[in-house]
């Protein structure tokens, strides 16, 4: 099963954190284990650990971007990095154009335990920039 932005916000509903949930969303795509994504995106919430920089949701994306355009090469690691990063700042482009920031500081326009509808909308853009990302690379 393909995942999608549906499955980032249930996961996002579920408790993961907004990185969590749209980077874990794509685990099955790219072959890698949740748990292991889960644990390591663990820290990036609320704007990089509650520190509210960059929102956890673009973060993710962002990882699954690099994990999907990545060689893996570690004998020429500049391979495919200029691709990944135009990828990348293309992403950034678009989830700027449909929330005006990356900053969770600036996204986050309410207060409360989660999911807050305001961090839903940052995920379940994060996670639609990445089913167009898929659809056009497959």
């Amino acid at each position: 099963m393909r995942a999608d932005k549906h499955t980032a916000i249930g996961k996002f509903r579920k408790g993961y954190n907004c990185c969590q949930a749209v980077a874990c969303a794509y685990c099955g795509e790219l072959g890698i284990r949740e748990e292991d994504v889960f644990k390591m995106t663990e820290g990036f919430g609320s704007g990089m650990g509650g520190l509210k920089d960059t929102c956890g949701a673009a973060v993710g994306m962002f990882l699954i971007i690099s994990l999907a355009s990545s060689a893996g090469d570690m004998e020429h690691p500049k391979a495919t990095k200029a691709d990944t990063y135009g990828r990348i700042l293309a992403a950034a482009e678009e989830f700027k154009r449909r929330n005006r920031s990356l900053y969770c500081r600036e996204l986050k326009t309410e207060e409360g335990s989660q999911p807050l509808a305001c961090c839903m909308k940052c995920v379940e853009d994060a996670a639609d920039i990445l089913d167009k990302y898929f659809r056009r690379d497959s």
